[in-house]
């Protein structure tokens, strides 16, 4: 753990990183090394990993939204050993080659919505204030969660939310939905926890309102497609003993990267019936923790909105064997 610094050292208003100080203790091995924010956000974790590393050192900051590059852009421009760039995180193949950065010592990826997202009401990826149903986190994307909701079948919109929301109600919601559509287009956050409203009410009601938004948030921005993409494009780049860090705030992320390292850190992935590995699968990868890391009491106290996340970090093997031994 990383100690005498204080909890609010790299908080913005823009955003509060979180999990700051298990990233630097865990992912910032080399003060020399090559690092890269695929999530750049606010700039608070990138922030502290640039004052942790030396001038020989260099972080690139990748994000797709245009807010976050010019708030982070500004807030970090006194380091000469950092460049930001425009780009979702499942490009980071094309993004590294156009920067020349073959490989890098270590791939930060903060998944989720940053709270200046879920602040901006002109978003629409909170329930708690009425704005338009836009949820892109790129504004350039072309598919918004009004058209979403307002052109798919009620099969399609049950799928979703029960896909990407683990929604149990999912089918009545969507059908609540298309007799909604019968007498107007769904145009606002109003509009759509009203409907959910149908269904839950009290504290039952904020969870489920958070699991339907959440849903299409996801589908409009395709995360768990891309964050497939990202996961295994950030370990090809990776270069001997890099690590590569992941922060998840819900159950489908979260099991998408603990199930995608598993699989890297098995040395087979037979059947357990089978008597002689067939599969000639290594290890690639050791696990840094066995278990997620999750936020200490006075982070959780100083920002509630990190209780949910869930840190996990694997580092490359070089395929020695004292290394897969391990």
């Amino acid at each position: 753990m990383v100690v005498g610094i204080s909890v609010n050292r790299y908080k913005a208003d823009y955003h509060v990183p979180v999990l700051w100080r298990e990233v630097l203790e865990h992912l910032v091995v080399k003060s020399d090394g090559i690092y890269v924010d695929c999530t750049l956000g606010g700039g608070g974790h990138a922030n502290a990993i640039l004052d942790n590393i030396s001038e020989s050192g260099f972080l690139l900051g990748i994000d797709q939204d245009d807010d976050a590059l010019k708030f982070a852009s500004g807030r970090l421009s006194g380091y000469k050993n950092f460049k930001a760039v425009k780009g979702n995180f499942s490009e980071i193949s094309a993004i590294l080659k156009k920067h020349d950065l073959p490989v890098a010592d270590g791939f930060l990826l903060d998944l989720g919505v940053s709270s200046h997202q879920l602040n901006e009401s002109s978003r629409g990826f909170a329930f708690s204030v009425d704005a338009p149903l836009d949820m892109r986190m790129d504004k350039n994307n072309q598919m918004t969660a009004a058209m979403v909701l307002n052109s798919l079948s009620e099969r399609e919109l049950a799928d979703i939310f029960y896909k990407y929301g683990e929604e149990r109600k999912s089918y009545l919601i969507a059908a609540r939905i298309m007799e909604f559509r019968n007498t107007k287009q769904l145009e606002t956050t109003a509009d759509l926890k009203r409907i959910v409203t149908n269904f839950y009410s009290g504290k039952h009601l904020i969870k489920a309102l958070a699991r339907v938004f959440q849903s299409i948030r996801i589908y409009v921005n395709k995360e768990l497609d891309v964050m497939a993409t990202a996961l295994q494009d950030c370990f090809d780049h990776l270069g001997p003993n890099g690590r590569l860090a992941v922060i998840a705030y819900h159950s489908l992320e979260d099991r998408l990267v603990k199930n995608t390292l598993k699989f890297w850190a098995a040395d087979c992935i037979c059947p357990p019936e089978l008597p002689v590995c067939q599969c000639d699968k290594k290890k690639e990868v050791r696990l840094i923790k066995p278990y997620p890391m999750v936020p200490e009491k006075d982070e959780v106290l100083y920002n509630n909105r990190s209780r949910s996340g869930k840190l996990r970090i694997c580092e490359k093997l070089t395929g020695t064997d004292d290394e897969i031994n391990n």
